[in-house]
């Protein structure tokens, strides 16, 4: 029998080990941060708890309770999720345990459109699948220097994000993302400090900051155009002042990537945001300027 060809729902052959999947929970926190360090991600423990908390899916070992891989959806609204946190480990990257795992989320929302992030390993195992690619996600990040403020925009001003915003802040994410994601933002909210703007008393755009992997990341971002969405990281990255920053984007802007660069965010990588169903990202009017993960979207 070669390597990954007999499977069922629950086990998979991959080489000469049996691979068996069970509902991630936290009690899986240090298989899983096994496998993201082998894929060199940056997640801290307290990053992986909150994506468990978050998320549903399944982690995948062998008969001696060695990590092989891992698969998860983040739920919006009953016809929408984002899969994320999929990580084989690296010595079986070819061997079909990706695929497998792929195939148990995507049946357990078969009737949902579903959105990732496409890693250039993954990519392949995703096209596959169906998923059509939209657009390129650019990881800014690195040790920021000083911020200089950003020219200001006619008839907008940026402030501090209070408790009273969060209903608006919420219309915008909606808006943005595609779909109401009640329970991710309220625990991004959570764990947040952020920026909103307003026209005329009107909110119309936010952006939030919180502790992720090596230090710091700005996201989610929503801005109706890439001044706003300076004029909103600017001050979060300025309290991040020669901290390590990270900020994910969606949004082909040569400004905004210039503005993050040009304060010690190079881009570090990409990888490709693509869906499978209906595409529900908007491509105008509020967007998404800075993820808040590449597996929460």
């Amino acid at each position: 029998m070669s390597a990954g060809d007999a499977s069922t729902d629950d086990s998979f052959r991959v080489d000469k080990f049996v691979a068996t999947a069970h509902r991630i929970s936290l009690a899986d926190r240090a298989l899983l941060h096994e496998l993201t360090v082998g894929v060199f991600w940056p997640h801290r423990w307290r990053d992986l708890d909150v994506f468990i908390s978050l998320g549903e899916g399944y982690l995948a070992v062998d008969e001696i309770g060695r990590a092989m891989g891992s698969a998860m959806c983040f739920r919006a609204e009953p016809d929408f999720a984002m899969l994320g946190m999929m990580v084989t480990a690296p010595r079986l990257q070819t061997m079909g345990t990706g695929r497998w795992l792929l195939r148990r989320v995507m049946k357990e929302c078969s009737k949902a459109d579903l959105r990732l992030s496409a890693t250039r390993q993954g990519y392949r195992l995703y096209k596959e699948a169906g998923f059509v690619p939209l657009t390129t996600i650019r990881q800014h990040q690195g040790m920021t220097r000083r911020v200089q403020s950003p020219d200001p925009v006619p008839g907008v001003t940026a402030r501090a994000m209070e408790v009273e915003d969060t209903a608006a802040i919420a219309a915008l994410d909606t808006q943005a993302y595609g779909a109401a994601r009640d329970r991710i933002l309220a625990e991004m909210l959570r764990l947040s400090d952020g920026m909103v703007v307003e026209r005329e008393g009107t909110i119309c755009g936010f952006a939030l900051r919180r502790r992720f992997g090596r230090g710091w990341v700005i996201g989610p971002v929503v801005a109706e155009t890439e001044d706003i969405a300076m004029m909103l990281a600017a001050p979060l990255i300025k309290r991040s002042e020669g901290d390590f920053v990270r900020l994910d984007t969606p949004v082909e802007s040569e400004k905004f990537s210039a503005f993050l660069s040009a304060i010690g965010m190079g881009v570090y990588d990409t990888v490709t945001e693509m869906y499978l169903g209906r595409q529900r990202r908007p491509l105008d009017g509020p967007r998404m300027f800075g993820l808040a993960a590449h597996s929460l979207g």
